[in-house]
């Protein structure tokens, strides 16, 4: 049986809705089949990105579930800013970046540099560094290359690579870490 109050809400609905409100303070816990440490009962993601002016702010998995919808927007906003072009980015990116955040213990949103990277944009892109690879999990939807104000490379790398979850790049002189759902490895300085 469902009871509705007078707005056509269900008691369940009304919590659920509670529920999403409240937990933006709620603290996280390691959860995630011992994969990403820090990850959490809930899972948001905050980033912006200088590029389009975009901010995201959103909760994508709550008790074991992601949510397609909020999972949708971080695919859209993670997309290629040159030519507009989307791809469904890995789940294991988003939850290594989520699960990084949270061991910073920061509020301050993610800046993200590039997500997915179409394959003209990445050959485009490696054209003109030799930092960028032929093969690059960018062109997969499988890396982020991010940064915070308030954060050094170091101290963001050390808390991407404590997730035990993927591949860590820190690039000092330009002010980033790359974070990817592939192998286990580090590099740079």
């Amino acid at each position: 049986m469902t009871i509705t109050n007078s707005t056509g809400l269900t008691r369940r609905g009304l919590l659920g809705a509670f529920a999403a409100t409240a937990i933006v303070a709620a603290p996280t816990f390691a959860n995630s089949a011992g994969l990403l440490r820090g990850a959490g009962d809930i899972r948001r993601l905050k980033m912006y990105s200088p590029r389009t002016g975009e901010k995201l702010d959103m909760i994508y998995w709550v008790e074991g579930k992601y949510i397609k919808d909020a999972v949708s927007e971080v695919h859209h906003f993670m997309r290629d800013w040159r030519n507009n072009k989307t791809i469904g980015i890995d789940l294991r990116t988003i939850d290594i970046m989520a699960a990084a955040h949270n061991l910073m213990d920061v509020s301050e949103p993610y800046m993200l540099l590039s997500g997915y990277r179409s394959p003209e944009t990445n050959a485009m892109l490696r054209s003109k560094s030799r930092g960028v690879a032929k093969n690059s999990l960018h062109i997969k939807g499988q890396a982020a290359d991010l940064r915070l104000g308030s954060r050094s490379v170091g101290q963001i790398a050390r808390a991407a690579l404590a997730c035990h979850a993927g591949g860590v790049g820190r690039y000092s002189g330009s002010n980033f870490v790359h974070m990817d759902c592939g192998p286990v490895r580090s590099w740079g300085a």
